[in-house]
């Protein structure tokens, strides 16, 4: 569920969506799109989710969406797991080659719109404590932290790292980011 770290910031000059951005919609997540998904998925963590992982999340009908072009190229996607009165995101991954272009903020605000949809009041998420950039991306979507979940997730060497617990109370934010 989290986001790429990149070696360096991207410069300050660079845009925020791409030529193909505009054109981009959201789709539901299929099966024989798990090829491509998974793909992305290794390219993108030391840890990826697993073919069972998203195929058991489909058959039990989470939210399931695919950010794709024009041309059905697969930018980014999300897992999200809907509750009692929440919905908790599992995994939002954008294509390295796609980030930094707005797409993981649309992909927020698509998972928070299905959830004020159910209705929920809050949409929950954990990020490895070491990631920064994700960190922050929702935290400037109005997510706040909450708590730690202390070695959550497998790390190097057999080690574990902690996550950070946050939550988008759905009263608010990222209506405009869609």
């Amino acid at each position: 569920m989290t986001l790429q770290r990149p070696s360096a910031a991207p410069p300050a000059a660079k845009a925020l969506t791409s030529p193909g951005a505009a054109s981009a919609r959201l789709r539901p997540m299929r099966e024989d799109d798990l090829a491509r998904v998974l793909t992305i998925e290794q390219r993108a963590y030391g840890f990826p989710w697993t073919r069972g992982n998203f195929v058991d999340a489909l058959r039990a009908g989470y939210e399931a969406a695919l950010r794709v072009d024009a041309n059905d190229a697969v930018l980014g996607y999300f897992v999200a797991m809907p509750g009692v009165d929440e919905m908790h995101l599992l995994n939002l991954t954008v294509a390295p080659e796609h980030q930094h272009r707005g797409h993981g903020r649309a992909l927020l605000a698509a998972v928070s719109a299905r959830a004020r949809a159910l209705p929920a009041s809050r949409l929950l998420l954990e990020v490895r404590l070491g990631n920064a950039r994700a960190r922050e991306l929702y935290a400037r979507c109005g997510f706040a932290e909450i708590g730690r979940r202390p070695r959550y997730y497998p790390a190097a060497h057999g080690a574990r790292e902690d996550a950070v617990v946050m939550q988008l109370a759905l009263d608010a934010g990222l209506e405009a980011a869609s």
